[in-house]
């Protein structure tokens, strides 16, 4: 692999392509070609990662039941997850800005590792909550950093990077609940020890990477590199806002859906675990794919278009949902993981246009926000379930996705950019 990673990094120097063409069209200093061996590296490694993030999820009932659990305490277990992984993810980003740090991706993983284990053998829910708390500390490290390396290797088709990127993470969501019923669920609390092999491959294949990333030139040049801003303070912080709000409704529903429909799959159609495991999981499948659509979608046609159709587009099918029965609530959920997934890509690289020159300090904002919202949304949401019902939980969610309609206040930056 370290071949392949350093002649990929040769191929993708910015000097000595030789491409007429893309010269014609882009200063010389910025044409590179797409590294696609590190997107792909940087993609497995974050289906490594989110694989072991979205087991503990899947593995809620089985921890209810274990620990006598309600289902404010299976929110406080997400909440303490988020909540490391969100508050540490932006103050990561900031100082790997100006301060590049090219094998903090493995060190972030080996806090996941020890989480994992922890969890494997926690007696009660003390120590369940100390474990997901490392397994947030190592998410607040692997997502700022991994995704400047996919805007390092982009060649500047930033959409399709991000999206390469986060499939993978995707991916591996929708693998945790399906290994959970395989693996975890028949065999205890205990087998989630096995998958600290998952854990050590990511930290191997994360090494690799840190030493492509060390001989990027943007590492020598990170404290020199300014971005220019083409929209005024003011313009900037309320784009910002918005983006934020639309964050929110995606990653309100989502925290619904990852911590409870399991259950309400349970409660409403009288499902096994082991059955609702696996209409989550084909959930989280079509999540990814919708994540891998949405990117390069974005680089040809525009973000601030995806993001519409991909926010506002899903409302009449979250509406539907609490009123659909088993058939129609699989193929609702499918389509509502498609449409609602492909917002993200283009919410960051937009975000990331807006603020030029700090894609850290961007993409652990965007990913921090994102996991404090689904932390808190699953606290909250827990809470409701225990007053009301759990079907109760998704009429109230169903209307989130119709705050998209406030797409129609962001700036045209790609516009502004092209002009320019």
């Amino acid at each position: 692999m370290e071949t392949s990673l350093d002649k990929s990094a040769l191929a993708g120097a910015p000097a000595g392509t030789g491409t007429g063409a893309a010269t014609a069209a882009q200063p010389a200093a910025k044409v590179q070609r797409t590294v696609y061996s590190v997107l792909g590296a940087i993609s497995f490694s974050h289906l490594l990662n989110d694989m072991i993030q979205s087991l503990i999820l899947a593995i809620y009932p089985m921890l209810k039941d274990n620990f006598s659990l309600s289902f404010g305490q299976i929110g406080l277990i997400t909440l303490t997850y988020q909540i490391t992984a969100s508050l540490l993810q932006p103050l990561v980003g900031t100082y790997t800005d100006k301060h590049p740090k090219p094998y903090s991706l493995p060190v972030g993983m080996g806090f996941t590792l020890a989480g994992l284990l922890l969890m494997s053998v926690a007696p009660n829910f003390g120590v369940l909550l100390v474990a997901a708390a490392l397994v947030g500390c190592g998410s607040s490290v692997f997502h700022p950093e991994s995704s400047r390396v996919a805007r390092m290797a982009s060649g500047g088709r930033h959409g399709l990077a991000q999206s390469l990127f986060q499939v993978g993470g995707n991916a591996g969501s929708s693998l945790g609940p399906l290994l959970a019923a395989l693996i975890v669920i028949p065999h205890g609390q205990r087998s989630i020890a096995w998958f600290s092999v998952a854990a050590l491959v990511a930290i191997v294949v994360l090494t690799q990477i840190g030493r492509w990333y060390k001989q990027h030139p943007s590492v020598k040049k990170a404290r020199s590199v300014a971005g220019h801003a083409t929209l005024s303070r003011n313009k900037v912080m309320f784009a910002m806002g918005v983006l934020i709000l639309l964050v929110f409704s995606k990653y309100f529903y989502l925290a619904s859906i990852n911590s409870y429909f399991t259950f309400y799959l349970i409660d409403k159609f009288h499902l096994p675990v082991q059955a609702a495991q696996v209409h989550l999981f084909v959930f989280l499948a079509a999540v990814a794919a919708g994540t891998m659509i949405g990117g390069p979608i974005g680089d040809k046609i525009g973000r601030k278009y995806v993001i519409w159709v991909s926010i506002l587009g899903v409302a009449p099918f979250t509406l539907l949902l609490p009123y659909a029965n088993l058939f129609w609530t699989g193929v609702l959920t499918v389509i509502i993981g498609v449409v609602l997934a492909s917002a993200f890509s283009a919410i960051l690289v937009y975000a990331q246009e807006l603020i030029p020159g700090k894609v850290g300090m961007v993409a652990g904002l965007f990913f921090g926000f994102a996991f404090g919202l689904g932390g808190i949304g699953a606290a909250v949401l827990g809470q409701l379930a225990d007053a009301t019902s759990i079907t109760y939980v998704y009429k109230v969610c169903s209307f989130l996705p119709l705050i998209g309609v406030l797409t129609v206040f962001l700036p045209d930056v790609e516009g502004k950019r092209a002009k320019a």
